[in-house]
């Protein structure tokens, strides 16, 4: 970064911060720190719910995804929560607004009865209490990564990286609440977009300067070839021709990252639990001046979702046109050790040696289809050493020493194109994997898999910064301070969001119901001050490799629990106002246990699915119950608030008009479309 990237990004952090600061200010009552006192404007919720949504995981994922095989399947996420978003705009917010709640678990009492509400309360706590730590660890990951892959001269640490993101989003957040995290999102969504588009930007132009191109032949196979341009050739014809299999929003069935058939029903119980009933998502809508500007904000988010994946998605798969080659030796370090395991575990294979500080001369001089594993006993040689072989894998001694293999270990990638780039291993895996299978079955023994890549995509992000972006203009510096600021604003909402559950589902509801409203704001600083450590604390526990990946397995596990039994509850007592109070108990309980009961006696049912399967049961077991023991008389949703209840008849066109172009999108980029 030069001094000007340094400038703007130092100035975008300062800006952040102190309008949050300065536009909540005085702060007196639970509802002015909770909900803004319930006077957000349409612009400010619609900037708030894509800042609070995107996080390092769509920057570096998303672009990552789209650099694969996956190409512009991956925004299916961005474009059904546009359609998704329209529906909780007219179906769920009215319901919410008119009940005058502080959280989401508050409507359960105010639908069936306090256990309800306590049950959720408490389950999404302990979730958050994981999320906030992820989302710090993943950021501050983030920032090591990006911080590598451009070459800066100073790499900041986990720990580093995981204090200044909590303590950015501490610092605005206890002070001013939700006005704070609405305010300082309305410069983070906008630079969100823009960065994007900047990078979109310069990625186009030089694809349309570059006179040759690596793309994707098919995305079954993940075949990878390399195209030779002429001068005549403009930049959206180069683009369209290199990518025309990637722009397709319709993976084959058996497809692992995302299945058309996922589009039909496993995607839509997350999104709308995530997008209508998850605490930190809707408490921007919940703090809305009225109804017709809640509606407002929520459909003009939905907008601004039906452009996200052309300033995330489309750089990344341009990324791979341009950065194949570096992606490939990218994925030297990640392949090590999984190599490694694989010489212990087949020390026959004569595709992997094994040499000890290997010279300059011998990296060099490495050719064949045979594997260098070179061992170091020095880890500053790493840094030193040129790679432009991906058939060398670095690895230090020590970690070498530590790497063991179990007995039933299976070695396979979920990465297309490796077979491309590893023809001799694909061939000789095939054969080693299917004999460890059989020898595991005769045994009775489970096996374990090893996963290795041909590309490293996540890293398609670092390339465009590092060398799409001119230096030293600020835009650089801007680009990270959006990537930053997206970090920063999905760790403050969900900070925001645990403090208001403690505060008033848990302490003002059981603790001390008498507790002013002096207290109440008090306490919610509080417990965005002790959340915060939690989350700077738990961060660089993430990154112990024993820990790590059972950690993110967990939280998405965890999220499955309650999901499907969230969604169902609230959408059966929306929708049926004779079934009893304590059904809403009853729904919630049999999506733990059923979810539980499905993960330990059929494991082989894949995440989504096995949310649909939970989300049904409970829909049906509430529905035995309301047709044995109905309530005498409907339930009536009072109104409890004093804000304007008219639905929006403009948000409502524009809403119709977001799905509508939803829809033309499918159709243009499908195999009748563009793709075709």
């Amino acid at each position: 970064m030069g001094t000007l990237d340094i400038l703007v990004f130092v100035t975008f952090v300062v800006c952040v911060i102190s309008l949050g600061l300065w536009k909540s200010r005085n702060e007196k009552s639970g509802e002015d720190y909770f909900l803004a006192g319930r006077g957000l404007k349409w612009w400010l919720i619609g900037f708030s719910l894509i800042a609070a949504n995107i996080s390092s995981e769509q920057f570096v994922g998303m672009s990552g995804n789209a650099a694969s095989h996956v190409g512009l399947a991956i925004a299916s996420y961005e474009w059904m929560a546009a359609i998704t978003l329209v529906v909780v705009a007219f179906c769920f917010l009215p319901y919410f607004l008119k009940a005058g709640i502080y959280t989401m678990p508050e409507f359960l009492e105010y639908r069936y009865n306090q256990w309800a509400r306590l049950i959720m309360a408490a389950s999404m706590l302990l979730i958050y209490m994981l999320l906030l730590g992820a989302v710090t660890y993943s950021g501050a990951l983030t920032i090591n990564a990006m911080a590598g892959e451009m070459d800066m001269d100073y790499i900041p640490s986990i720990q580093l990286a995981s204090l200044v993101i909590g303590i950015i989003a501490m610092v605005y957040v206890a002070a001013g609440g939700l006005k704070a995290c609405a305010w300082a999102d309305l410069i983070q969504g906008s630079a969100l977009i823009v960065g994007g588009a900047v990078v979109m930007i310069f990625a186009f132009k030089m694809l349309g300067g570059v006179s040759e191109a690596a793309y994707i032949e098919d995305v079954k196979s993940g075949a990878v070839a390399v195209k030779t341009f002429t001068q005549q050739q403009g930049v959206m014809e180069r683009f369209v021709e290199l990518n025309k299999v990637r722009l397709n929003m319709f993976l084959p069935k058996d497809d692992a990252v995302l299945p058309w058939t996922a589009l039909l029903l496993g995607l839509w119980i997350p999104n709308f639990y995530y997008w209508g009933l998850n605490q930190y998502i809707t408490q921007r809508t919940l703090g809305s001046a009225s109804l017709a500007e809640g509606q407002k904000g929520i459909v003009f988010s939905a907008f601004m979702k039906l452009l996200i994946p052309f300033v995330i998605v489309i750089p990344g798969i341009i990324a791979f046109n341009l950065f194949s080659s570096e992606m490939k030796f990218k994925a030297v370090h990640d392949n090590a050790p999984v190599i490694a395991k694989y010489k212990m575990a087949n020390p026959a294979t004569g595709l992997v040696e094994v040499v000890n500080n290997p010279s300059q001369e011998a990296l060099s001089g490495w050719s064949g289809e045979k594997f260098m594993l070179a061992v170091f006993d020095d880890g500053t040689a790493l840094k030193t050493i040129d790679l432009k072989n991906p058939l060398i894998l670095p690895i230090t001694k020590d970690s070498h020493d530590n790497i063991s293999a179990a007995e039933y270990t299976l070695f396979k990638s979920e990465d297309k194109s490796w077979q491309n780039v590893f023809p001799a291993l694909a061939e000789e895996l095939e054969v080693y994997n299917h004999i460890t299978e059989q020898k595991a079955k005769a045994a009775g023994a489970l096996t374990s898999t090893e996963k290795f890549i041909g590309y490293k995509y996540d890293s398609a992000l670092g390339h465009l910064l590092s060398k799409v972006l001119p230096r030293n203009t600020g835009l650089v510096g801007f680009v990270l301070a959006a990537l930053l600021g997206a970090i920063v604003s999905s760790l403050a909402a969900m900070l925001n969001a645990a403090s208001t559950i403690f505060t008033m589902d848990i302490f003002t509801k059981y603790i001390n119901p008498n507790a002013t409203q002096k207290t109440i704001v008090r306490l919610g600083r509080i417990c965005v001050v002790v959340f915060s450590v939690i989350a700077i604390s738990l961060a660089p526990a993430l990154g112990n490799p024993k820990f790590s990946h059972s950690i993110f397995t967990i939280i998405q596990e965890s999220q499955g629990f309650i999901s499907p039994g969230i969604l169902a509850v609230f959408v059966f007592g929306l929708i049926v106002h004779k079934a009893p109070r304590f059904s809403g108990v009853i729904g919630l309980l049999t999506s733990i246990i059923a979810y539980g009961a499905l993960k330990a006696s059929a494991p082989q049912i894949q995440f989504l699915n096995r949310m649909a399967i939970c989300f049904a049961l409970c829909l049906l077991v509430m529905g035995v119950i309301t047709a044995i023991k109905p309530l005498a008389q409907p339930v009536e949703f009072k109104v409890n608030t004093k804000i304007e209840l008219y639905s929006s008849k403009s948000a409502m066109i524009v809403g119709w008009i977001v799905i509508i172009l939803t829809l033309i999108l499918y159709v243009v980029f499908s195999p009748i479309g563009i793709a075709k």
